[in-house]
């Protein structure tokens, strides 16, 4: 039996505009370095022993046609003026045995600060949900959280907010790719 686990994560994002809703996808795509691959959203799980690399070292790993897995945040409007967010959290283990959470958001009017920080903070909620553990609390130190005491998890996200323009569709978009 075949077992896709990747082995690299990167996270990135991009915005567009235009006046067709399509394109202004695809221009978000193009911003954020995605949009040469087949992409297949997955759900939410960052596997154990994932090593997180930066968006240009990840990009280099990948070949245009490729099937890229992922799990991507995106909104669009075509309302003059509306702040849309497109948000991805990850909540990993510091002990890399154990796998993370990776959650998607996607708001209307929500800062990017905002947006990021209740990402993180649902990706690190679901993680414990996920393993059955408590949160102890919110944020201990910067992005430092506990688990029931005993497990450290990072927390990071990105987040890409836009305003809608008169007469285009305005998309954004936040991913965090896997790499296989």
């Amino acid at each position: 039996m075949n077992v896709i686990l990747p082995t690299k994560i990167f996270l990135t994002r991009g915005s567009g505009q235009h006046k067709e809703k399509l394109v202004s996808y695809e221009i978000a795509l193009r911003e954020a370095g995605i949009n040469p691959f087949n992409l297949v959203r997955v759900s939410s799980i960052f596997p154990p022993g994932c090593e997180f690399v930066s968006r240009e070292e990840g990009l280099k790993l990948l070949k245009p046609g490729q099937v890229v897995f992922l799990v991507m945040s995106e909104s669009a409007t075509d309302e003059a003026h509306r702040l849309i967010s497109s948000s991805i959290g990850m909540a990993v283990p510091e002990d890399d045995r154990f796998y993370g959470y990776l959650a998607e958001h996607e708001s209307y009017g929500q800062a990017e600060t905002d947006a990021g920080r209740y990402t993180e903070d649902l990706a690190v909620e679901m993680l414990a949900t996920k393993l059955g553990l408590k949160l102890d609390g919110r944020r201990k130190v910067g992005r430092a959280y506990r688990l029931s005491g005993t497990m450290s998890v990072m927390a990071r996200s990105i987040t890409q907010t836009a305003a809608g323009s008169p007469g285009l569709w305005t998309t954004t978009i936040a991913a965090a790719v896997l790499i296989t």
